[in-house]
């Protein structure tokens, strides 16, 4: 107290602060506000100031730190009046605090526990302008728009920010209040210039303004869709009670589950199958439509309607009508039509579809799959196919487990529902080309479907209730049997298909593959002639593989370009007319007003004529599209090497032995059968073989045994020195080398072509052979006969040598595959070098 009166306290602030370091935001001047202090040396801090003057500064940390130190502060802080203090059970304190005055660290007393620190005090830099008095107005009214917008500015807080009247004081209350970073507070706490400070305020309430506005817009969007949801409800509540009151179908639901009922009534389910649909209908008739598992067990029930659950009729078909539809789809495969056929009549005999499953084995092109849509036609049941070529997942045959999301059955249901009927014929293509992966090995899930004593009750995984698969009539097709695993193998009846010879090829074009290219192309059959050796010159220039697919594909090539042929055609008879008729048009139009002249000069000399001649009609022109569309294609050899290019097997193009040291061989592929030519060379130098041409190791061990037969051979019985082998390198090459080859059937045609390089001999003309050599001189049996004989004949060949044993096999081979070829079997390599390498 003076004479003056009283002096306030921030006139009288001490010099040197005890100062807390404070976690949160930093704290403006002139706000009145609880701080709960719980760092040990602030509360020691805050009880010796409290004891004292009561007066602390308050400092931000620039980087939190249990155990701060001045240089851990920023150097601007506020000065406070602690008002009250209040312990906590937890050793903090809670203290009531008026904020005085900004103020600036100047140099540290005691830098840490506690903090200590000389100060100066910091004036404001006021600026009683025209534009701090408008940004003082600003600030309050943009401030309202915000506190009447958001719910958490009290009644409180707007009558303190109304009732401030110092514009630096506004500045300040505002920025304690607005949600903004604690850094940008720092700053604007460090503003000592008021307009400069309230422009920067300004700017964060524009900010919160527009993050207000994206709030409340959100909030409209969110309840707008509540909004229409609860009134979609209700509304379908009303529905729902007006139809029942009419005594119409409530609702979707409704519908469903008496179509689920119906049909699972009809079916009559008994055991397992009925209990778990009890359960599942039971479910479904408690569930809310709006609920996800309401979809998936709608789903799951919709699935067990669409299979077929009762038991097929009995079959009844015509085995001679099954030949015929043999016959008229298919040309050739006698064999294996027989065995269809056999395979038919045991079934109509033992009247029991049970156990049906058949393997089609043959190369690419040679009829497999239309093979069983023709035993599917001759059976009258329906057909379904789906392939399993690069399937890797198991799951994809028995289904997925309903606990995953967008579960659903495997192949084998998928395709009952569809055909809706119990006892189909499915084919499953390409079983040879199956992987394996994590996910499972789907050749191990079809064992359970392809195995009678086990397919009676077959288990989706999505399904999971056992379905007797036993009556499905499976057909498999495969390229080749190498790569089936043995226990699936064990459970197909396997019918190979063979390839086609050039003859046979002849006939398929003419009955099947013609018509249907024609038509595909829009062609007419009697616009299109071919004769025979244009349709042998393409099976044997372009098309030479086993199957018919690349003789449909040139076929097709030849027919697209006629049909723009003809187009072009009737397009050019199109223009040519139009120019006809139009020059036509204005002849007539000159000749009737020459005419019209010299009527107006005869007078009513002739006035009939001249009538006669104004009523005249136009003159139809006669039109040359007719013409273009029947023009007539004679396709001869010529014409088809213009349409398809030069030929890619030229005539002369076969495989021969026309050097010593070379062989030709027989070899069997998923393609179906070759031909193999095998080289030999010698260069001198150190004793030794040379192997390439990719080959296997089965075919390896094959060379260097026919190496050591023809060695042995050569020296002891046609008198070659020792020291030419020991003097000489041999490379054995087998050409096309970027073809993997393996197998043990060239034994005997390599052992040949190395006899015919020390011999310096030429192997018999046209000759090729196949057949498995053993160290002691055997020839031993070999597969796939019928096969390597059609690629023998492709090949122009005269003579076939083969192991004797394989002679059963000849049997199986067609009369008119076999004509103009002689077959020799052997039991010896000796007998081998006396047709091939005769003295």
């Amino acid at each position: 107290m003076t004479e003056q009166g009283i002096i306030p306290i921030d006139q009288i602030l001490p010099n040197k602060l005890p100062l807390v370091a404070l976690m949160g935001r930093p704290i403006f001047p002139g706000i009145f506000t609880p701080i709960m202090i719980g760092n040990p040396a602030d509360v020691k801090v805050v009880e010796d100031a409290n004891s004292g003057d009561g007066l602390v500064g308050l400092v931000m940390l620039q980087n939190e730190t249990d155990s701060p130190a001045i240089t851990d502060l920023f150097t601007v802080g506020t000065v406070a009046k602690i008002v009250k203090k209040i312990n906590l059970p937890d050793g903090g304190v809670n203290i009531f605090i008026s904020t005085l005055k900004r103020f600036k660290i100047k140099k540290a007393l005691h830098p840490s526990g506690p903090i200590i620190a000389a100060v100066d005090y910091l004036e404001e830099e006021e600026d009683n302008t025209n534009e701090v008095k408008a940004l003082t107005r600003a600030l309050i009214s943009e401030m309202k728009q915000i506190s009447e917008n958001n719910p958490l500015f009290s009644e409180e807080m707007r009558l303190n920010m109304i009732n401030i009247d110092h514009p630096g004081k506004i500045a300040d209350f505002i920025a304690s209040i607005l949600n903004i970073d604690k850094t940008e507070q720092q700053k604007i706490l460090e503003v000592l210039n008021v307009r400069k400070r309230m422009e920067q305020v300004l700017v964060f309430i524009k900010k919160e303004q527009e993050l207000l506005r994206i709030q409340k817009r959100i909030q409209r969007e969110i309840n707008e869709k509540i909004e229409k949801s609860q009134r979609d409800y209700f509304l379908k509540e009303e529905l729902k009670a007006i139809k029942a009151e009419l005594g119409m179908t409530t609702d979707a639901k409704s519908t469903d589950y008496q179509r689920f009922k119906d049909k699972f009534e009809a079916f009559k389910f008994e055991g397992e199958v009925r209990e778990v649909v009890d359960q599942e209908m039971e479910k479904f008739s408690l569930m809310e439509p709006n609920s996800a598992e309401f979809t998936v067990t709608r789903n799951y029930l919709d699935a067990i309607a669409a299979l077929p659950w009762n038991e097929p009729a009995p079959e009844i078909f015509d085995l001679k009508n099954a030949e015929g539809i043999l016959e008229a789809d298919h040309y050739g495969l006698k064999d294996v039509k027989t065995r269809i056929v056999e395979y038919l009549a045991v079934r109509k005999l033992r009247k029991d579809t049970k156990g049906s499953i058949v393997c089609l084995v043959g190369p690419p092109g040679v009829g497999k799959t239309s093979l069983g849509k023709s035993i599917a036609r001759a059976l009258g049941k329906r057909f379904f196919r789906f392939s399993v070529g690069g399937m890797r997942d198991e799951a994809e045959i028995k289904g997925h487990r309903r606990t995953y999301i967008g579960a659903m059955p495997g192949k084998i249901i998928a395709g009952l529902k569809i055909v809706k009927t119990k006892d189909p014929v499915f084919m499953i293509d390409e079983i040879d080309k199956m992987g394996a992966s994590f996910q499972g090995d789907p050749a191990s899930a079809l064992l359970e479907v392809l195995d009678p004593e086990q397919n009676y009750a077959f288990r989706d995984h999505y399904l999971d209730l056992p379905f007797d698969v036993s009556h499905v009539f499976f057909i498999v097709t495969a390229n080749t049997l190498d790569t089936i695993p043995s226990p699936l193998l064990d459970r197909m009846e396997i019918i190979q298909l063979p390839g086609y010879i050039d003859t046979e090829k002849l006939e398929i074009a003419k009955r099947y593959l013609l018509p249907k290219s024609l038509d595909k192309n829009g062609l007419k059959k009697n616009q299109v002639k071919y004769t025979k050796d244009s349709l042998l010159h393409i099976a044997n220039a372009y098309a030479r593989e086993a199957g018919v697919r690349n003789f449909e594909k040139n076929l097709d090539k030849i027919h697209r370009k006629l049909a723009k042929q003809i187009v072009d055609a009737q397009e050019s008879a199109a223009l040519s007319s139009a120019d006809e008729i139009s020059k036509n048009s204005k002849a007539r139009s000159n000749g009737l007003k020459d005419e019209k002249g010299a009527a107006a000069l005869a007078g009513a000399a002739r006035p009939q004529e001249s009538a006669a001649l104004s009523s005249a009609e136009p003159v139809k022109e006669p039109t040359n599209n007719a013409a273009a569309e029947f023009v007539r294609f004679n396709i001869d050899k010529k014409f088809v090497e213009k349409q398809l290019g030069k030929p890619l097997f030229p005539e002369g193009d076969i495989k021969k032995a026309d050097l010593p040291g070379m062989s030709v061989g027989l070899a069997w592929t998923s393609m179906g059968g070759d031909t193999l030519v095998i080289e030999a060379t010698s260069l001198p130098g150190k004793e030794g073989l040379t192997l390439t041409g990719k080959m296997g190791d089965t075919m390896k061990e094959s060379a260097t045994i026919a190496m050591t037969v023809a060695r042995k051979l050569a020296v002891e019985r046609y008198g070659v020195y020792q020291e030419w082998f020991d003097n000489n390198h041999i490379h054995l090459h087998i050409p096309e080398g970027a073809t993997p080859k393996d197998g043990p059937s060239a034994g005997i045609t390599m052992a040949a072509a190395l006899l015919s390089l020390t011999r310096g001999k030429i192997i018999t003309e046209r000759l090729v052979m196949t057949g498995e050599l053993s160290l002691t001189g055997q020839v031993l049996p070999i597969g796939g006969l019928k096969e390597k004989t059609i690629a023998a004949r492709r090949n122009k060949a005269k003579h076939i040598i083969f192991p004797k044993l394989n002679e059963r096999d000849l049997d199986e081979i067609p009369d008119h595959v076999k004509k103009g070829i002689e077959f020799h079997p052997v039991e010896r390599f000796e007998e081998v070098l006396a047709l091939a390498l005769p003295d």
